[in-house]
């Protein structure tokens, strides 16, 4: 499984994988778990934090299709956790330059079930490598209850921030992760670690493979 990282979005996407991302994550948030976020020409979920300063980390099929990604917002910003949720946590929200939040964590519909754990399993491994090779200590966010009782499940250093709190789309609650050289190996004694060659790295629109899932 290729992996790719995007740094920024300037405006409408303009690459196929970009595309192919935006138009599952309507798929998945807006269909399937009817979210009431922006569509934009009835085709791609697109929201005001999908700007210059998002990050995009990708997992995609030989051809470049979209399979799943999770978008990553800097915490010195205006971002969900700090500007929507911050009653999720019973203490102010982490912050600084080495913590960012994952949001819009979406795997493709157009998979199977089987396949779908393969990618969240390779998507959860490209984010700890990414924070690995780009100084981030802590990754935090904000997820409904059986998300969140899977991701503390991982095997990684997680915490929930605060007790879960019921809104209009279930308990939902927030949480940070902390990542450490360890982590891949305790992501690894769950089954989840899929290792990586060469290190992933940052490039510009267009996406292009920068790693391979073994």
């Amino acid at each position: 499984m290729p992996i790719l990282i995007e740094d920024g979005l300037a405006g409408p996407p303009g690459n196929p994988t970009l595309k192919a991302m935006f138009e599952d994550r309507k798929s998945v948030f807006v269909d399937l778990l009817n979210w009431d976020v922006p569509v934009l020409s009835g085709r791609f979920e697109i929201d005001e934090f999908d700007d210059e300063h998002a990050t995009y980390v990708i997992v995609a099929d030989e051809a470049g299709d979209h399979l799943g990604s999770a978008r990553l917002l800097k915490t010195t910003r205006r971002h969900i956790l700090g500007a929507l949720f911050a009653d999720l946590c019973a203490a102010p929200p982490p912050r600084g330059p080495d913590v960012f939040e994952i949001t819009r964590f979406c795997l493709s519909r157009r998979q199977t079930a089987c396949r779908r754990r393969s990618t969240r399993n390779a998507l959860v491994s490209a984010l700890v490598r990414h924070a690995l090779c780009s100084a981030i200590a802590t990754y935090t966010g904000v997820a409904e209850l059986a998300w969140l009782q899977q991701i503390l499940a991982f095997g990684w250093a997680c915490r929930p921030l605060g007790p879960p709190v019921r809104l209009d789309c279930g308990l939902v609650g927030a949480l940070a992760i902390d990542i450490a050289p360890e982590t891949p190996a305790l992501l690894a004694a769950n089954g989840i670690w899929t290792p990586f060659a060469p290190a992933v790295a940052v490039t510009a629109e267009p996406a292009v493979p920068v790693a391979q899932a073994a």
